[in-house]
């Protein structure tokens, strides 16, 4: 596409790290793919939790610069316009989901035409909407490498992969633990979940969760071992202060998978325990997996979104919120005040 074709476009920047105010709509210039890469026509763009906190910024505090200007938002969905040299013309006009569009660049998908890795798109299969495809990046990704690290658990996800596994989920409904529960029980494992009231309950039963325990009034130790006699083969953990109850859970060659934190808390672990059970503890922070594993991990999410095993959506235990382009800042704002589902934007 020629300078004087290629289309304008929208997009939500910020130059300077702040609180979500830093955020303005400007028009700018689509960009063209350079080798290896595509032009992608985002037509939702998904939020999560690291986008704000990277707009947040984690240097020299509230009004540091950012050059070039930043696009946030690592995931997204659309459809392939453009594609640069070295990749298939095949690839134009195909419906695609993206991944870790802003890591290390500063084109994330808050703006109506992305320039992106070719590496960083998957086929969207048509029955699939733009509303998962814009869901499934940072949220489906953690959750497979968290179900994917046990020393004698599967490398690779799929039916029958956790078969005879019991895997113990912190806060199924949210969005890793949503799709923990639904990537587990794709693999036909046996699924415990702590929420924290009915609302939420009923949530994690939708994403597909066999047991489900809230956690502000049951014994959740004592209902584990009622459930699970051994321990837990996997716990997939939203919070280190959990530490001690999966201490006391864990089966033996059980493994830890924490992958998220609210700063640089400490975590005490009681040694001679751990390590009579030979039990494993694993931290995961999904921009940093690479090579096979994150391989694997996106194969196997294009593999259950093509069966239809996996979704969002009401239905799905995932309410969807909403915003335009112009609300870049307050779809920012939901996320960073916790709320509950998936918040998406509709660019296109």
């Amino acid at each position: 596409m020629t300078e004087r074709t290629r289309p304008e476009a929208r997009a939500a920047v910020y130059t300077r790290h702040g609180g979500s105010d830093v955020i303005e709509i400007v028009g700018r210039d689509s960009g063209d793919p350079g080798p290896g890469e595509v032009r992608v026509r985002i037509i939702r763009s998904g939020v999560n939790p690291t986008d704000w906190k990277a707009r947040q910024g984690s240097g020299s505090g509230p009004g540091e610069p950012v050059e070039p200007a930043q696009v946030p938002n690592q995931d997204g969905a659309g459809v392939v316009e453009a594609v640069g040299q070295g990749v298939d013309a095949a690839w134009r006009g195909v419906r695609v989901w993206i991944w870790e569009a802003a890591y290390g660049r500063p084109d994330g998908t808050a703006q109506e035409f992305a320039v992106v890795p070719a590496s960083h798109v998957v086929a969207l299969p048509d029955r699939a909407s733009f509303d998962l495809g814009a869901s499934l990046g940072v949220p489906f990704l953690t959750a497979h490498r968290c179900l994917t690290v046990a020393e004698f658990g599967p490398s690779r996800l799929g039916p029958g992969a956790l078969a005879g596994k019991t895997i113990l989920v912190a806060g199924g409904a949210g969005a890793v633990g949503n799709a923990a529960i639904q990537l587990a029980r794709w693999s036909d494992g046996t699924v415990i979940t702590t929420v924290s009231g009915p609302e939420k309950a009923q949530l994690a039963a939708r994403a597909g969760a066999d047991h489900l325990l809230n956690y502000r009034e049951q014994d959740v130790e004592a209902e584990v071992r009622a459930i699970a006699p051994h321990g837990v083969d996997m716990v997939v953990e939203v919070a280190a202060s959990n530490a001690a109850l999966d201490v006391a859970l864990l089966a033996e060659h059980g493994t830890v998978a924490c992958y998220a934190a609210t700063g640089d808390e400490q975590l005490q672990l009681p040694v001679r325990s751990l390590m009579a059970k030979n039990a494993r503890w694993q931290f995961v922070l999904v921009y940093g997996v690479t090579g096979r594993p994150k391989t694997h991990a996106l194969e196997d999410v294009a593999a259950a979104v093509l069966d239809g095993r996996v979704g969002v959506g009401q239905e799905h235990g995932v309410p969807l919120h909403h915003f335009t382009l112009e609300q870049t800042a307050q779809a920012h704002d939901a996320v960073e005040q916790g709320a509950v589902g998936k918040v998406l934007i509709d660019v296109g």
